[in-house]
């Protein structure tokens, strides 16, 4: 295991925000296609976009494990001491937060495209994943035997799921933005500097002038 740093190591840094822009560009992306995929100008459009977002999703279930191993098996730097408790705690819990939605709303994604049941036109509707255009991505087994209505009660649940994090990853993206901000601009720490290593200098430059 390797020793605890300063600042995340480059791997995590690169994983941190290639996941980050995919997920805030999935986002839009995802509302859009919903509406459009019921407007005969928009539908073939709004196809495209499905494959796409399918696409970029499990490229995102991918790039978040691997970051998930990645953080198990290196170590973070450490927060600022001088970080009230309930910051500290803040902090962490936001981490697991983003943990959960970096893995739970491509899964959700999964899961529902492999019911093979269309909420949009509310009929089955078995459209096949294909990874970039380069290769088919199986279903996740269990829901092709399926009733009809089993299909269904599963689609829109994971639908619905999938949804109501895209919304929390918005509210808690918009608080960890903030935080981070907070601590470059106002506390004047390393913080943000622990993902963006050029501004380490600036950083300890202001704590130093404080």
């Amino acid at each position: 295991m390797a020793a605890r740093t300063d600042r995340y190591t480059i791997v995590a840094i690169t994983l941190h925000w290639l996941i980050a822009i995919c997920i805030l560009n999935m986002i839009p992306m995802g509302l859009w296609m919903t509406d459009a995929i019921n407007v005969p100008e928009t539908k073939s459009s709004a196809y495209q976009a499905f494959q796409l977002h399918k696409s970029i999703g499990l490229t995102i279930l991918v790039l978040s494990i691997l970051r998930l191993i990645w953080r198990l098996t290196h170590k973070p730097p450490p927060l600022n001491p001088l970080m009230p408790a309930w910051e500290k705690f803040a902090a962490n819990a936001t981490h697991t937060l983003f943990y959960v939605i970096m893995i739970g709303l491509p899964l959700t994604g999964w899961l529902y495209v492999s019911t093979g049941w269309s909420f949009a036109y509310n009929m089955a509707l078995n459209v096949p994943t294909v990874w970039f255009g380069q290769f088919t991505v199986p279903h996740i087994p269990g829901f092709a035997e399926a009733p009809k209505e089993t299909k269904e009660a599963a689609a829109v649940g994971f639908l619905k799921t999938h949804e109501l994090l895209a919304y929390f990853t918005l509210a808690l993206a918009a608080l960890h933005i903030a935080a981070a901000l907070k601590h470059h601009f106002v506390s004047r720490d390393d913080t943000l500097a622990h993902m963006l290593p050029f501004l380490r200098r600036k950083a300890n430059q202001n704590i130093t002038q404080s």
